[in-house]
C-alpha cells in the first residue's frame, strides 16, 4: 500500500509512531500529484516549500516535541483562499498572478498545527459554477471518471483528494460547493455551521453564505479537519463565540435513538431513479440500527433555489465591485480614461459565468426591482430558517440526496444554466439557514459513478452528524 492510499488519521499514526517521515510522505504526495496531474486539479504546486515544511515537523519529532494529528500531513487548500506568499488566484484571469501578504485564518491555524500545504487547488471561477468548467486555468477532470466533470465550484478540492494526491484539502461552501463536488468523486465534505469557522483571507462570493469546510475521505478525517480549523476570530465580525471541541470524541458508534426527518417532498421529479434506491436503502439501515425515521415537513422547497441565487448573485455584484483594474488584480493594457479602465478591466478579467452573476445581481438590486426580488428572497429566507427549526424540533438530523444526478459528462449542462443550477436543489437550503451539512458516500449508479447522502443538522450540532455519517460509513452497505 502506497503511502498517499491512506487516511489522514492512519498516516497521522505513523508518522507519530516513528514508522514513516513527513519528507517521504510529502515526496508520496508530490509524485501522485505528478502521476495524475491530467486531472488539473491544482492551479499551484508547493514542492520546495512543502518539502522544507516536512523537514522542520521531521526534526521536531526527532526532538521529542509533541506535535498535533495534523503535523507532517500533506494537505491543499483552494485558490479562493489567502495562503501568504503562495498564488491565490479564484482561478480568474482577474487574480492569476495575485500573491497574497497574508494567511486566512484556516491557513494560519493548519500552518500552526503542523500540517503541510503542498498546493492550490482548481475551481470554479470566484466559486461560481458547479462543474468546475470556468476555471480560467482550465476544467477538473473527475478522478473516478475522466469524462465526467467533478462538480463545482470546490472540483479540484475534491479531485485532489478522491485521486489520494493529499489526504484532506479545504474547500468553501456557498450553494453546495463541498458537498456537491464531494458527491460526485465519492469523498466526504463538510458545509460546517455558518459562523463555526472563520471566513477571515476567504475572497468572498456571497458573505452570507460563504462557509469553509473540509474534504476528507473518511468522516473521522473530516472531523479532525474541522477541530483544527473551528473557533472563534475577532478578524471575523460573523465569527460565533463558541467552545472549541474535539470532534473525534463525538463519534461514539451508535445511532439507536437519533431522530432522522426525511421530508417526502424532497424525493422531486428529476431524482435519479438509482440515487433514489440508494437513499430509501440508508434510511432503511438507520431505521434498522434503532434509529426513529421521522416525516417532517419543508415548506418552500421550490422557492430555494430562486433565493439563493438572487441573494448570492446581488452579494456577488457587491463583493466583486472592487475589481476594478485600479489597486490590485487584472488591468487593462489599452483604454482611453478610467471609465474606459473600469470597462475593459472587467470585461477582460471575468469570465462569462461570473459577468452573468453581477449583471444577474446588478439587476435585482437596482432601483425598481429591489423590493420586488432582492428583499422578498431575503423574507422568504427568514421563512426557509424558521422551516427548518420547526422541523428540527421533531428530529436531530434530516437525511437527503446530496445531488439530483450523479457526475455528468462535460458540456452537457454548461450551455444551459438554469438546468446547470438546479444540480444545487438538495444543498442551498443549508446556506440559506447557516445550519451544518454533510455529504458521504453512499455507493454507485451502474455506470459506477458515486452517488452521496446529505445529513443535515442543527446549529452547531458537527458532533451529532460525524456520529451519524460515520456509522453509516463503517456499517452501511453501499
Amino acid at each position: 500500500m502506497q503511502l498517499n492510499e491512506y487516511s489522514l488519521l492512519e498516516i497521522s499514526k505513523k508518522l507519530n509512531e516513528g514508522e514513516v517521515t513527513s519528507v517521504e510522505v510529502t515526496k508520496a504526495c508530490l509524485e501522485r500529484i505528478n502521476e495524475t496531474k491530467d486531472i488539473n486539479a491544482l492551479n499551484t504546486v508547493c514542492e520546495e516549500t512543502a518539502l522544507e515544511k516536512a523537514d522542520i515537523i521531521d526534526k521536531k519529532r526527532k526532538n521529542g516535541e509533541k506535535l498535533s494529528v495534523l503535523a507532517g500531513v500533506p494537505i491543499v487548500i483552494k485558490d479562493n483562499i489567502a495562503t501568504k506568499g503562495i498564488r491565490t488566484t479564484c482561478s480568474s484571469k482577474m487574480l492569476e498572478n495575485f500573491i497574497p501578504p497574508y494567511n486566512a485564518t484556516v491557513a494560519q491555524k493548519l500552518t500552526e498545527e503542523g500540517a503541510v500545504i503542498v498546493g492550490k487547488a482548481n475551481m470554479d471561477e470566484f466559486a461560481m459554477g458547479s462543474s468546475n468548467e470556468t476555471s480560467y486555468f482550465g476544467k477538473v477532470l473527475n478522478p473516478v471518471n475522466k469524462e465526467y466533470v467533478p462538480g463545482g465550484s470546490s472540483g479540484g478540492s475534491a479531485a485532489t483528494v478522491a485521486s489520494k494526491q493529499v489526504f484532506a484539502s479545504l474547500g468553501s461552501d456557498t450553494g453546495g460547493s463541498i458537498r456537491q463536488p464531494a458527491s460526485l468523486c465519492g469523498i466526504v465534505g463538510l458545509k460546517p455551521t455558518y459562523g463555526l469557522v472563520s471566513r477571515y483571507g476567504l475572497i468572498a462570493f456571497a458573505s452570507s453564505l460563504d462557509q469553509i469546510g473540509p474534504f476528507t475521505r473518511t468522516v473521522k478525517d473530516s472531523a479532525i479537519m474541522l477541530s483544527a480549523i473551528s473557533g472563534h476570530d475577532d478578524k471575523d465580525s460573523t465569527s460565533v463565540e463558541i467552545k472549541k471541541e474535539d470532534y473525534l470524541s463525538k463519534i461514539k458508534n451508535d445511532v439507536k435513538g437519533l431522530k432522522i426527518g426525511i421530508c417526502k417532498d424532497l424525493f422531486i421529479d428529476g431524482l435519479n431513479e438509482q440515487i433514489k434506491e440508494k437513499i430509501t436503502a440508508a434510511i432503511d439501515f438507520y431505521r434498522n440500527n434503532g434509529a426513529e425515521i421521522v416525516d417532517i415537513k419543508l415548506p418552500y422547497i421550490k422557492e430555494m433555489l430562486s433565493v439563493y441565487y438572487i441573494i448570492s448573485s446581488a452579494e456577488a455584484a457587491s463583493n466583486l465591485a472592487r475589481f476594478d483594474g485600479v489597486k490590485y488584480g487584472y488591468r487593462a493594457e489599452k483604454f482611453n480614461d478610467i471609465v474606459d479602465l473600469y470597462v475593459k478591466s472587467r470585461t477582460e478579467g471575468f469570465g462569462s459565468e461570473v459577468k452573468r452573476r453581477i449583471m444577474l445581481g446588478n439587476y435585482v438590486l437596482s432601483s425598481g426591482y429591489y423590493d420586488a426580488y432582492y428583499l422578498k428572497a431575503l423574507k422568504v429566507k427568514t421563512l426557509v430558517k424558521e422551516a427548518y427549526d420547526k422541523a428540527f424540533e421533531n428530529c436531530d438530523v434530516i437525511l437527503s440526496p446530496t445531488s439530483p444526478c450523479t457526475a455528468f459528462k462535460f458540456g452537457e449542462k454548461s450551455d444551459d444554466p438554469v438546468t446547470m443550477y438546479l444540480s444545487d436543489v438538495y444543498t442551498v437550503s443549508s446556506n440559506i439557514t447557516g445550519n451544518p451539512a454533510i455529504s458521504v458516500p453512499c455507493g454507485f449508479d451502474t455506470n459506477g459513478l458515486p452517488i452521496g447522502m446529505q445529513l443535515i443538522g442543527k446549529p452547531f450540532s458537527e458532533g451529532t452528524l460525524f456520529n451519524a455519517a460515520d456509522f453509516f460509513e463503517n456499517k452501511g452497505e453501499k
